[in-house]
Formats: structure tokens, C-alpha cells, sequence
């Protein structure tokens, strides 16, 4: 198919904020990523509540992948599809989306994890699906939609997760691919499939749910429908990669051997550590670590983290009372701020729903005998330092759970461009930070449609075609004790 030895793979890539397709060119040596179109992405209010503009997404994609058809031809091999974890959309018997997705801020959550636990008791359900618990997961949502009785849930036939909706569209198949779904949980972590006792305890219909598909299988063609659409050959395949985009940011760390941790940064922080099974225990209970599923039988240790999003809020909010700063005049902003003044958990569920982000970290900040941040740079400083000690903290449960020391931390996404929360981390944490590359979940994704398709042997041997070409940055700890003294307090 590909004309003159030219293959190139398309990555569907979809995050909180923006989505894009990339293509990818691999000469046998290097991955070279072209970015075709990028698109914004973020909630849309309904009646009934907070959701995602599916069909503005599958819009938009459509257009990047006949953008890609009219630039490489018949040179596409494949498609693969990642996207952000837990949320869903139903559809009927025909395949046809019966309402937009609810987005995982919707406060229809609210108060669904008591719910559960009256009916299945909150160490069980740990100790089967080995999932951190968080308001939004897949398995509370179904409970308030199965409680609401909607109208698509009295009709729906399938559940898919958004890359399973997409890879859907572009195939005709209905599966549930494993990385994705592992973050529902509504997984049984030790036979790696649907933890249906626990589903029927629950009340939530277990018929819902598709077979599991692995990343780098191949799902199939793309339908003649989609072909004709969008000018693609009728013969690109769609390959199931790690559709978690987190799963695929970590199959795209450039990272060998034992002794390193990674964090995928952005919007949410996922830092964590690649193992063989899943570390389910009494320590890991109680500190709410996570086991999700990564790519060709690996699984993700981690700890959800928010992550950047309380400084994209704070920045939302700022511009609409006219101060449209950059991230890096933010940073610039915070690094001539004073030094450990403030202190916030980054975690607290006052800071989970959208909007009025200052408002909140003030009355945080006073709820907690500390005085307001008076000014944006203190208050951008204190969100940073307080990340980075979240991330000491989280690195020491980490290194205790696996019984193995971490002597160098991975940062990989968008957030690997704030150089002042890198040298922040490398001091909080002791260790040696290493970042980029910047498109790691890209990368992951083209990394499993060349493992998929015999172009990379494996794992390991991608990853150091990655880390030949990723443009890493190194940051060596500054004054470890003074930060060790500020998380001890």
C-alpha cells in the first residue's frame, strides 16, 4: 500500500482541553511527528448537565484524517485512538450514540461513592479492581445514571469509552479496549476483565459491557463509509493502543532498566511506576494508589495527582477579568515570588469543579489559618511548590510499595515546558529529573502501531529510538533539605 517504502501512522489524540491528529514518519531510526490539525476541547452545559461535544470532536477528526488522506495517500497505514479515562457515552443495538457523554466534573457524581459502599464495602471494592478512588471513576457515574434511569440507559445496548466510540465510528467494531477500561474501576484487576459480581451488587446493568481488546491488536479496517469521507485507502487499519492517553504517555517515556518513576503532566498529574501486576495491600489502600492497565501486559502504579489544572483554572479566570497571561509569564511571575508562603493539597474536592479557582484557593488557604495570596505571582508560586512536595510525597509511598529505590523521575507531556515546576520537583523530590519527550503520549501511540505492525520488536527497543531523538532536559536537585523541611511540616 504505501507508495515509494513512504509509511505513516495517524494518532487521534484527545485531551481535556484540546484534541489533535498527528502523523508520524519512521525512517527505522526516528519517530518524526507531524502535527495536521488540533482542535479545542472542554465542556458544554445541557439541561441536564455538564458533558462533551462528542460530535464537535468527531467533527474535527474527521477533517485531520482528510487532511492526512489529501497529504500522504495511500502511504497511511494506520489509525490509533487515545483519549483522557472514565467517561463513556451509550449507545443503542445499531451502534448510534443515544446522548453526548457526560463529562467526569458533572455533579450528578456527587455523593455516589457512599452510595456504593453501602452496597459493596469500599475495601472490597479495592481490594478486586485495585483502583483509586475518585468521585468521577466509570463505576460511580453508571451508579447515578442507573439511579437517574435515563432514558439512553434504559435503551442502550453497548457502553463505549470515548476511543472506543471513535475507533467505532471508524470501523463498524463495538470492543472495550483494556487500558481504557481499566481506569473504570469496573475491573477486576487480577483477571483483567469485567468484575461482573461486583456490577450486579452494584445494581449497574453488566450487559452493557464489550469484549476486551489489548493494545497493539488490530481492530480492523476503516469503513468504506469513512474511506469515501475522508479519502483514506480503504486497506489503513485501526490499531488498539494504549487508548488511555496516560497509557500511552507512559509506553512513550524514554526510560531503561530499573530505578525510575515517571509523571505525565498536564492537566492531571499521573505519577507512578511501570510493574509486572498490581501492588494490592493495606499500604496501597490507604494511600489510594491505582493499578491501571498499560500496554502489552505492563500495569501503571499511580496516583492521580490534579495536576496543572488548578493554574489553567486560575489563568481561565484571570483572563476573564482581562489579564490574558502565558503560561510562562506565569512562571516568571511565581519564580520571583516569595519562597514557601503558602500551601495548599492540590487534592482537596473544593478544587475539582470548574470556575472561580482564586476565590477557592483564598478561602482554602483561610479555612487552613493561612492568609490570602494577595497578588496572582504568590499565588501562582504557591499551586507549583505545593505540586512538587504533593509529588515528594507521593514518590516516598511509591518507593515503598515496590520495595525498590527511584532514583530518577520521568516527565513527560505538556507540563514537561514549566521549567520552574521541574527544577521545583527535582528539589522537593532529591531526585535526578529528566524530561521530554513533550509529545510522549503521541509517541506512545505511534510506538504501538509500529509494534502492531513488525516496523519495532518491542517495548524497549521503541523506547530507545525515543530517547535517542527526545530532546531531554536534565534538573538536578537545589536545596533539598529546605524543601524536606517544608513537606515534613
Amino acid at each position: 500500500m504505501p507508495q515509494n517504502g513512504e509509511r505513516v501512522y495517524l494518532a487521534v489524540d484527545l485531551g481535556a482541553e484540546s484534541g489533535r491528529v498527528v502523523a508520524a514518519q519512521f525512517d527505522g531510526k526516528a519517530i518524526e511527528l507531524i502535527e495536521v490539525h488540533r482542535f479545542p476541547n472542554g465542556p458544554v452545559e445541557h439541561d441536564d448537565g455538564l458533558h462533551w461535544d462528542f460530535t464537535s470532536l468527531w467533527d474535527n477528526i474527521v477533517e485531520g484524517l482528510t487532511l492526512s488522506a489529501k497529504r500522504w495517500g495511500k502511504s497511511i497505514v494506520s489509525i490509533g485512538v487515545d483519549t483522557w479515562g472514565v467517561d463513556y457515552g451509550l449507545v443503542d443495538s445499531q451502534g448510534n450514540l443515544l446522548a453526548e457523554p457526560f463529562h467526569y466534573r458533572d455533579s450528578r457524581n456527587d455523593g455516589m461513592q457512599d452510595e456504593a459502599f453501602k452496597l459493596v464495602p469500599k475495601r472490597e471494592v479495592y481490594d478486586r479492581t485495585g483502583i483509586q478512588f475518585l468521585p468521577f471513576n466509570t463505576v460511580y457515574q453508571l451508579l447515578a445514571e442507573s439511579r437517574a434511569n435515563t432514558n439512553a440507559y434504559q435503551q442502550a445496548a453497548h457502553l463505549l469509552f470515548i476511543p472506543d466510540l471513535i475507533n467505532h465510528r471508524l470501523t463498524g467494531r463495538l470492543t472495550n479496549e483494556y487500558t481504557i477500561a481499566s481506569t473504570s474501576q469496573a475491573m477486576d484487576a487480577h483477571s483483567r476483565q469485567w468484575a461482573l459480581p461486583m456490577l450486579k451488587q452494584l445494581g449497574i446493568r453488566t450487559d452493557l459491557f464489550c469484549d476486551l481488546i489489548e493494545p497493539g491488536q488490530t481492530i480492523g479496517k476503516i469503513t468504506s463509509t469513512i474511506a469515501q469521507q475522508t479519502g483514506l485507502h480503504p486497506n489503513v487499519q485501526v490499531v488498539a493502543v494504549g487508548s488511555h492517553d496516560t497509557a500511552s504517555a507512559v509506553a512513550g517515556v524514554p526510560a531503561s532498566g530499573d530505578g525510575w518513576a515517571y509523571l505525565s503532566s498536564g492537566t492531571w498529574s499521573l505519577l507512578g511506576i511501570e510493574v509486572d501486576k498490581p501492588i494490592i495491600n493495606d499500604e496501597s489502600f490507604e494511600h489510594s494508589f491505582t493499578n491501571e492497565g498499560g500496554v502489552l501486559g505492563t500495569v501503571r502504579v499511580l496516583k492521580n495527582i490534579s495536576g496543572l489544572w488548578l493554574l489553567q483554572e486560575c489563568r481561565r479566570q484571570w483572563q476573564r477579568e482581562g489579564d490574558n497571561y502565558t503560561y510562562g509569564e506565569l512562571a516568571s511571575m511565581a519564580e520571583s515570588a516569595q519562597p514557601f508562603a503558602r500551601r495548599l493539597d492540590p487534592d482537596d474536592p473544593v478544587f475539582t469543579s470548574p470556575g472561580r479557582m482564586p476565590e477557592k484557593i483564598n478561602n482554602y488557604l483561610c479555612a487552613h489559618a493561612q492568609q490570602k495570596c494577595q497578588d496572582r505571582a504568590l499565588m501562582a508560586r504557591c499551586i507549583l511548590e505545593s505540586l512538587a512536595i504533593k509529588y515528594f510525597d507521593t514518590l516516598s509511598i511509591l518507593a515503598q510499595l515496590s520495595d525498590r529505590p527511584i532514583e530518577t523521575l520521568h516527565i513527560v507531556g505538556g507540563g514537561s515546558k514549566n521549567r520552574l515546576l521541574n527544577q521545583f520537583t527535582a528539589s522537593a523530590t532529591g531526585k535526578r529529573v529528566v524530561t521530554g519527550p513533550v509529545e510522549a503520549t503521541a509517541m506512545g501511540n505511534i510506538l504501538m502501531q509500529l509494534i502492531a505492525s513488525s516496523a519495532v520488536a518491542d517495548l524497549a527497543a521503541g523506547r530507545a529510538i525515543i530517547a535517542a531523538d527526545s530532546g531531554s532536559k536534565v534538573y538536578e536537585p537545589i536545596d533539598h533539605d529546605k524543601w524536606l523541611a517544608q513537606a515534613r511540616k
